[in-house]
């Protein structure tokens, strides 16, 4: 369904991506399941990783809540390898370890683990040799979960929406991921930022667009996912935009934004790497 007309055979490791935004309502887990799934789409294999206890993700490719299911908080507690929580999809190419409310407690009884801010990064790593993308949906909040994802992942995914409030939020993000980069992993970049429910044909969107161009620079995607139904609709059938209606404005989006990101990888020399974004607002 996606066709990139490049190959992904060069890049030998995988690339964990984290989803991520402490602001609620900005369709993150939307976009971490359709950005997911339009990668497998592109016959490229994919894992997603629901990071949330809200367990939105998971539910959203149909797992329904099964407190025996093996899930993310048995790999980050040490219980369980991450090949043994792996679940098939209904997206050729795309497997998904599902939440669990289980993971509220994790907050707590990782503060006294050995090392627990590696805990994911130690276990996904060696999956990145079976998986070209890795993608972490974190919950809404700069919790001990996002921290566990942030150390694990090779960059950040921030969507947001177009309006004024939004730089407020996103400026405490970057400074997690500032001191994320000091602390525990100094590799991890930002891989862009996408704005989700766009309407251009506001003059707010456009007005806010720009002001975000001027601080984002080229880390902010030229994809931009639209206000639809079906993005709306998709996760009441489990089921990703693209399974659900591949023909929606939707759909049609993730599948843009993650050829975007493909070409990024394969091209990086063609986008500059966001630098102390904060002291461009």
């Amino acid at each position: 369904m996606v066709n990139s007309n490049r190959s992904f055979s060069e890049i030998s490791m995988g690339r964990i991506i984290a989803v991520a935004n402490q602001k609620g309502g900005v369709g993150k887990t939307t976009t971490a399941i359709n950005l997911a799934a339009s990668f497998a789409a592109a016959e490229v294999p994919t894992l997603l990783v629901d990071c949330d206890p809200q367990s939105n993700s998971s539910s959203g490719l149909g797992f329904a809540k099964d407190p025996s299911r093996l899930s993310t908080y048995h790999v980050l507690m040490g219980e369980a390898q991450p090949f043994q929580a792996m679940q098939t999809t209904a997206v050729e190419g795309l497997w998904a370890i599902p939440a669990s409310k289980d993971l509220i407690g994790a907050n707590v009884e990782l503060v006294s683990a050995d090392s627990p801010q590696f805990r994911l990064r130690n276990a996904l790593d060696p999956l990145k040799e079976q998986f070209k993308f890795i993608v972490l949906d974190c919950p809404p909040a700069l919790d001990f979960l996002t921290l566990n994802a942030l150390v694990a992942a090779d960059s950040v995914l921030i969507p947001m929406q177009a309006e004024y409030f939004a730089l407020e939020g996103i400026s405490e993000l970057l400074d997690t991921v500032e001191r994320i980069r000091q602390s525990f992993n100094p590799e991890l970049a930002i891989e862009g930022v996408v704005l989700t429910m766009y309407d251009d044909r506001t003059n707010l969107a456009q007005n806010v667009t720009q002001e975000l161009k001027n601080y984002f620079g080229d880390r902010l995607f030229e994809t931009t996912i639209p206000r639809n139904i079906r993005l709306a609709e998709a996760p009441s059938h489990g089921k990703p935009a693209l399974a659900y209606d591949p023909r929606s404005r939707g759909a049609e989006a993730y599948i843009k934004l993650a050829k975007e990101i493909m070409d990024r990888m394969l091209h990086p020399s063609a986008t500059a790497e966001l630098v102390n974004a904060e002291t461009q607002s």
